[in-house]
């Protein structure tokens, strides 16, 4: 198995708002790039080991299998989002509204910087139980990081929604939805772009601005 990369570490940053361009040792890049271009189910070996000019058995020697490479990417990508969201969440201290408001930026900004990799996420239906039951895990804890902000500032009466849950449940896929269609040349930085979706978020949770 590949060594971990700082891309694909919860602790692979320093800054949770701070970006350096992907690195990915070859085989995962060529991975990824065949996975986004193919799908999963369109992709072989070969052809992964074709772009990186190596032959099969010494792709094979590094990961067991092509569902190996799957597990990799998408565990790291998860890993390294909340490992982001929680140094984020750090930052609010008490603040159920300031938290709610930080996490919002941190998932939209690794959807706008780390669009391959967060794109992956449609390929969880091809990953076998027992890994999908893991990834399935963490990706549950980032939605239950957002869900508790949510209900900690109803209690408050910060925020008025009256279904916490799917509030919080709407939001992130929302924020998720980003890598279907932020483009880098495109007119909006990510940071722009994270403020916008702060302000869609807390109005879908109704927050009530006090005076």
């Amino acid at each position: 198995m590949a060594e971990a990369v700082a891309a694909l570490r919860a602790d692979g940053h320093q800054d949770w708002r701070a970006y350096e361009p992907l690195e990915l040792p070859p085989i995962l890049a060529a991975a990824l790039e065949a996975f986004d271009e193919q799908g999963y189910h369109g992709t072989s070996v070969r052809d992964i080991a074709r772009r990186i000019g190596v032959t099969v058995p010494t792709l094979y020697y590094h990961f067991q299998n092509k569902q190996a490479l799957l597990v990799e990417l998408l565990m790291g990508s998860m890993r390294a989002v909340l490992g982001r969201c929680r140094d984020a969440a750090r930052d609010a201290d008490a603040d159920p509204v300031a938290r709610f408001r930080i996490l919002v930026e941190c998932v939209v900004l690794y959807m706008a910087h780390r669009g391959p990799l967060a794109f992956l996420d449609t390929e969880i239906r091809s990953l076998e139980p027992e890994n999908r039951a893991r990834y399935v895990a963490l990706r549950d804890e980032l939605e239950a990081m957002l869900r508790h902000s949510v209900q900690d500032a109803v209690d408050l009466g910060a925020f008025t929604t009256p279904y916490p849950v799917d509030a919080a449940r709407a939001v992130l896929t929302m924020c998720q939805g980003v890598v279907n269609w932020y483009r880098p040349d495109g007119p909006l930085t990510p940071a722009t772009l994270a403020d916008r979706y702060v302000t869609l978020a807390l109005s879908t949770v109704g927050h009530r601005t006090r005076r």
